[in-house]
């Protein structure tokens, strides 16, 4: 199952969204799968309780209270429901693990070892208790007693989750005893897939030019294509921590994709980022610039540069509000588009809802943003300069979710749309250019290791424009094979 919620984690990083992880413990640990597994168990100790008799009834609906509210996120209250009756009831192995699962996950180590340790007393083999215990060491920093407890824990465990969420922590472990405070994580991918539209162009093969009043045949290389194509692509992101708080983080990634018969579309990116980043209690905050440079049939074709903020604000195990902010330039080297050169800024806002079983997870964004018309090269078309249909305000939203069937499989899909009007009438077909672009993603990852997923995934998108030699509709099929190194 961790594999499945490091899936879950990682829907946010996208410029949309997602976007990258939803809680991490201390030392860079995936704690959302522990935060499951904590409520199973839990919810497990509030099963017990409803099939105790009616005689003792207040006491157990106290009990299945705080679980409830441990499960919803809430150990905080949870605690405050149990501290005043731990005199009374410490030594009740199911009392002493909702005291302590309630101060631990809400930041009261010291005092969860302790009921732990009770817990401990009565059941020596109990696994959960155990674990929780180890992790309590942990964010006390006692990492010696906490390396004791997981390894104990690590043992006693038969789910893979478990297992592989306490190998997570005993990692994290050693690279804090080595001194080590450099993360790096990579993937390589590569696949093929069927492209109905590779040039990204218009079906119509003729065109109304109402400045001529004339109908217009268009140049083949500007009407839809479909073909057959390969895609590569690897990357990786080195992070390194300058104290507790603060920390520096770089990162490349590069993708080929080429095609079957039309190689005058075949494309190769090459991005860069680096950056600061600050990290404290619920929020997570990177600042940093980027660079790309991309190559369309074989030559050199543009350029970006800017900068990009990006905020996250964990609310409960469960809610996770994202914010972003961009300033982007796009140059064009090829002289003949060069008239095209924009600068854009954007906005966004998202919402990611981990849903109460852990296993299934919904987004939603919204965005805005602007394409400042910059070139100074005046043509036919555009006599003051730049583009020939000016500027662009746009504004959209997505939303998107993805379940979890088995601890191998997870189901996605995401949709959005995107409106975007232009400043300048157009030359040729007089209007102003409006634009509506709707997509939608939907596939399957399978991971059939840990660390190798394989992804059958359908893209579809639409673009509808008043000016039909911009609209167009695509659909992309494809399977991709990838394999991540950490």
């Amino acid at each position: 199952m961790n594999m499945i919620m490091n899936k879950i984690l990682k829907l946010a990083k996208p410029a949309m969204l997602t976007l990258p992880g939803l809680l991490m413990a201390a030392g860079g640990v995936n704690a959302q799968e522990t935060v499951r597994q904590t409520r199973q168990r839990v919810e497990l100790v509030v099963q017990k309780t409803a099939e105790i008799p009616a005689e003792i009834e207040p006491y157990e609906k106290l009990l299945q209270e705080a679980g409830k509210l441990i499960k919803n996120g809430k150990p905080a209250e949870a605690y405050s429901l149990l501290e005043p009756l731990e005199f009374e009831h410490a030594g009740e192995e199911r009392f002493d693990y909702l005291i302590g699962i309630a101060a631990l996950d809400s930041g009261k180590p010291d005092k969860a070892t302790f009921a732990l340790e009770r817990v401990l007393a009565v059941n020596p083999e109990n696994a959960a208790a155990r674990l929780d215990m180890a992790r309590a060491y942990y964010q006390l920093g006692d990492m010696q007693r906490a390396r004791t407890e997981f390894a104990a824990a690590l043992e006693q465990s038969t789910s893979v989750a478990a297992r592989a969420n306490i190998r997570n922590y005993l990692d994290a472990i050693d690279a804090q005893q080595e001194g080590k405070r450099t993360r790096f994580s990579a993937y390589v991918e590569g696949g093929f897939g069927r492209d109905n539209n590779v040039n990204i162009s218009t079906s119509q093969s003729q065109v109304f030019v109402d400045r001529f009043a004339i109908v217009g045949q268009l140049d083949p290389s500007n009407i839809k294509m479909a073909d057959n194509y390969y895609a590569l692509a690897a990357g990786g992101e080195i992070d390194h921590g300058l104290n507790a708080n603060w920390g520096l983080f770089a990162g490349a990634d590069l993708r080929k994709r080429g095609n079957n018969t039309h190689d005058q579309f075949d494309s190769v990116s090459t991005d860069a980022r680096a950056g600061v980043m600050y990290e404290a209690k619920e929020n997570r905050l990177r600042l940093g610039v980027l660079s790309g440079k991309y190559n369309l049939g074989g030559s050199h074709y543009s350029d970006t540069s800017g900068f990009k903020g990006e905020w996250r604000h964990v609310f409960s195990p469960g809610n996770q509000l994202n914010a972003f902010a961009q300033a982007v330039q796009y140059r064009y080297t090829n002289a003949d588009m060069q008239s095209n050169d924009f600068d854009l800024q954007a906005i966004g806002l998202g919402w990611l809802h981990i849903l109460a079983d852990g296993s299934s997870s919904l987004s939603g964004s919204v965005h805005f943003g602007a394409e400042k018309d910059v070139s100074p090269i005046i043509t036919v078309a555009s006599p003051t300069g730049g583009r020939n249909d000016g500027a662009k305000q746009f504004r959209g939203l997505r939303v998107g979710g993805q379940s979890a069937i088995n601890e191998r499989t997870t189901l996605f899909a995401t949709t959005g749309m995107q409106d975007g009007d232009y400043s300048k009438t157009n030359y040729y077909f007089l209007r102003k250019r409006h634009d509506r672009l709707v997509d939608l993603t939907t596939g399957v990852n399978w991971r059939w290791d840990k660390l190798w997923t394989l992804r059958p995934q359908l893209n579809y998108s639409r673009n509808n424009s008043n000016i039909e030699i911009y609209g167009y509709d695509r659909t992309d099929i494809s399977l991709t094979v990838r394999r991540d190194l950490r």
